[in-house]
């Protein structure tokens, strides 16, 4: 069997694990949206699970990536399962493919036993920019902004290590347990791993309405009940935040528009305050009608990668990432889900997330934020320092 699974959980009522490919699919070199989407295409009548990395920018716009890359996942990959496997409210397995045979009974026993070894890890990480660094180049992308060459941009940056080992089944299980979020998944491809905290939704499709809730708006949790409502409070209140959430819900309904079924793209909830384990979030939910004809391919295009990880203008922004960032996202502000065989498919954002590659022995944890006019550049890096404390929490366990 290949080492290639996936498990995608919402931490609530509904946990997915996909196992053992008859079909794999991934693409590093040019043409990887058309390939992908092929693929897709070809086993419509399948469940397919994947993931798109944010570098497929490059073949749906005239952009690059030429920063290194620690992790190497492919830029996109797809399999076509030999097992489906969901939980049901009492805990039960429910094979949506497949059977109970004693292959698919040894794997997930083998994986629900992971969830009971510690996460011992050492792991340290470093800061691929220092303080001073990051206020700076906020401080640049505030003059591009001023310039009136973009109106907001997402910028990240890279938390490292070199030369590590951790155990990346016990290591998810341990941040997902701090988090409980609620597209937190768990991907290992031929020795490369995401270990993912997601909160966000990238797209869904149910029938002939597609959804998307981006995320922008962060704060931390308050250490008493009183504290946290006030925390809540002025997350909601803030202009500055609110500021940031309405123009990416711009950009989305702009890129819904170009595929969406006439006057049906509409905002069905604005500035909506979801508290997780660790943050409060400013989420929006937009959606649209789409008419069946419209392709894979088509939605793609319009779409990826999503405008809350890159900014507005989205190509402006997107090219203003590649000169300031130092590292190359990869899989980080990609997407992971899964299509089902009555065409619907869920997809999330890659964020609050560990990447490693256990041959090269590297580990990539990029946080980051959106940048506007009214961004404080210290207090954008101290939202970044939250968003990866639980990270560095299962990476450090003996700390």
């Amino acid at each position: 069997m290949k080492n290639i699974f996936t498990f995608l959980t919402n931490n609530k009522n509904e946990s997915l694990l996909a196992f053992d490919p008859i079909e794999v699919f991934e693409c590093e070199e040019e043409n990887c949206l058309e390939k992908t989407a092929s693929f897709i295409e070809k086993f419509e009548d399948d469940y397919r699970f994947g993931f798109l990395s944010y570098d497929l920018k490059n073949d749906i716009e005239n952009l690059k990536s030429e920063h290194s890359d620690r992790i190497q996942f492919p830029t996109v990959g797809f399999f076509v399962p030999r097992y489906v496997v969901k939980w049901d409210e009492n805990g039960n397995p429910v094979f949506l493919k497949g059977s109970a045979d004693q292959k698919a009974i040894d794997f997930i026993a083998y994986f629900l036993s992971q969830q009971e070894v510690k996460a011992e890890n050492k792991v340290e990480l470093t800061a691929g920019l220092s303080r001073e660094s990051y206020i700076s180049t906020i401080d640049e992308l505030q003059g591009e902004i001023q310039m009136g060459n973009i109106y907001e941009v997402t910028f990240c940056q890279e938390f490292y290590a070199e030369n590590c080992k951790i155990s990346p089944l016990p290591t998810y299980f341990a941040l997902n347990n701090i988090t409980k979020a609620t597209f937190s998944c768990f991907v290992e491809w031929e020795g490369r791993y995401l270990l993912s905290a997601s909160p966000e939704r990238f797209l869904k499709r149910e029938g002939h309405r597609l959804i998307t809730q981006p995320i922008k708006g962060t704060a931390r949790r308050g250490t008493t009940p009183v504290k946290d409502e006030r925390l809540k409070t002025e997350l909601l209140a803030s202009e500055k935040e609110r500021a940031e959430n309405v123009m990416i819900v711009d950009l989305v309904r702009n890129d819904l528009s170009r595929i969406a079924e006439r006057n049906s793209v509409q905002v069905d909830e604005l500035f909506g305050v979801y508290t997780f384990e660790t943050v409060h979030q400013l989420i929006s939910t937009v959606s649209a009608t789409i008419n069946e004809e419209v392709s894979v391919l088509e939605i793609l295009k319009a779409l990826f990668p999503m405008g809350s990880m890159t900014g507005a203008p989205k190509i402006s922004a997107m090219n203003l990432i590649e000169k300031h960032e130092t590292f190359k996202r990869g899989l980080y502000s990609g997407s992971v889900g899964y299509f089902k065989p009555n065409g619907d498919f869920d997809f999330n954002v890659i964020i609050r997330s560990i990447l490693y590659n256990e041959k090269l022995k590297n580990i990539s944890c990029p946080v980051g934020g959106a940048i506007t006019l009214k961004s404080s550049p210290e207090m954008e890096y101290e939202e970044c320092m939250i968003k990866v404390k639980a990270l560095k929490e299962v990476l450090n366990s003996d700390e």
